[in-house]
């Protein structure tokens, strides 16, 4: 399918949600994409994978990055795209074709902007992150990535949530010595050892930094607990796994040293972690930015990959159509007017 760049981001959108582009089987949008950008000559464009990327090379003394994921969660029964009334209906629309569409008619129709942009459509962000086109770009490319300021259009209600909160996981284990159940006080049981890890996350006092004026609030949350052998055995082993969502002035290091405090007595085994993202509102380019599309910020909650640009020593935020808590549902839908919106005062933040 070719992609119609002279047609309005809503229309856009509606060809991009049509192609089908569920994680690792994005050839055909990447495709659709390139073909799309090769026909600008005002942009060079290269491929790496299915990870598109289009630069202005204008030699401007700032440059921005504006990037979205060309992939979606599996289908359920919500394709093709529906359009009702002011909302666009389908897989994809809000997380995140609705930005994508965004992102490809700002790099048709702005030829000459008061930055340099560069402009990256990438593959496999909703899956393992080892398949993460921005992930692969940043260790095969980081030259590509470089940038004064980056913009990931993720569903963000059309407002901006500056930087992301990192996130890790740990496995919290008791141990205990089987036995049999009806001769229980010969045995001891690690399921009811957890009983104070759980108190002591019951207990958590949440953590709320000011950082560039927007608080955060971080959380520690069993997540899953598992453990037993059989109906009539004392367990001898029980983990509780924990979820840190921790804010960015703290690293993956300090996050990781607070849990094990937190959790001093017990064996914690680290099983995930990504690094989250400051803000960088005091930049100038991010402060035009603010500017040019309202001025009202927000604390991302999540992680996104901001925390990749972050780790690059880019300075990242959210910026995108869509309500995230509509993201991966079946009903999934995008407002009309978020995504004319977002087009809007970016046009006016990439021209004036």
């Amino acid at each position: 399918m070719k992609l119609d760049l002279t047609a309005d981001a809503v229309t856009l959108t509606e060809q991009l949600v049509n192609i089908e582009s569920v994680s690792l089987d994005e050839q055909a949008i990447a495709d659709a994409v390139e073909e799309a950008l090769r026909a600008l000559p005002h942009l060079s464009v290269e491929r790496v994978g299915h990870t598109v990327v289009a630069r202005t090379d204008l030699g401007l003394g700032e440059r921005v990055v504006i990037a979205g994921h060309l992939d979606t969660v599996p289908l359920n029964d919500n394709l093709p795209a529906r359009r009702d009334g002011d909302l666009l209906h389908g897989l994809g629309t809000c997380d995140m074709k609705g930005g994508d569409a965004v992102i490809l008619r700002l790099a048709a129709t702005v030829p000459e902007p008061v930055r340099d942009v560069t402009y990256i459509l990438y593959e496999a962000e909703e899956i393992d992150a080892k398949y993460n086109g921005l992930r692969l770009l940043a260790e095969a490319r980081p030259d590509l990535m470089a940038a004064d300021f980056a913009i990931l259009m993720e569903p963000s209600n059309a407002s901006v949530e500056a930087g992301c909160q990192g996130t890790l996981r740990v496995e919290v284990r008791t141990t205990g010595e089987r036995a049999h159940s009806a001769r229980s006080w010969r045995g001891v049981n690690a399921i009811h050892g957890a009983a104070e890890v759980l108190r002591r996350l019951n207990e958590y006092d949440a953590r709320k930094p000011v950082i560039d004026g927007l608080e955060y609030h971080e959380g520690l949350n069993a997540v899953f607990i598992r453990g037993g052998v059989a109906g009539n055995v004392l367990p001898d082993e029980c983990v509780v796994e924990v979820n840190f969502r921790f804010a960015p002035d703290r690293s993956e290091a300090e996050a990781e040293a607070f849990v094990r405090e937190f959790f001093e007595g017990y064996d914690v085994t680290l099983t995930d972690s990504a690094p989250g993202a400051l803000p960088g509102l005091d930049l100038p380019a991010a402060k035009a930015f603010v500017e040019a599309v309202g001025g009202e910020v927000n604390p991302k909650f999540g992680w996104t990959d901001v925390a990749r640009f972050s780790g690059l020593g880019v300075p990242a935020v959210n910026y995108g159509p869509g309500d995230p808590m509509l993201a991966h549902k079946q009903e999934e839908h995008v407002p009309v007017e978020h995504i004319t919106r977002c087009e809007d005062r970016l046009r006016r933040w990439l021209t004036r």
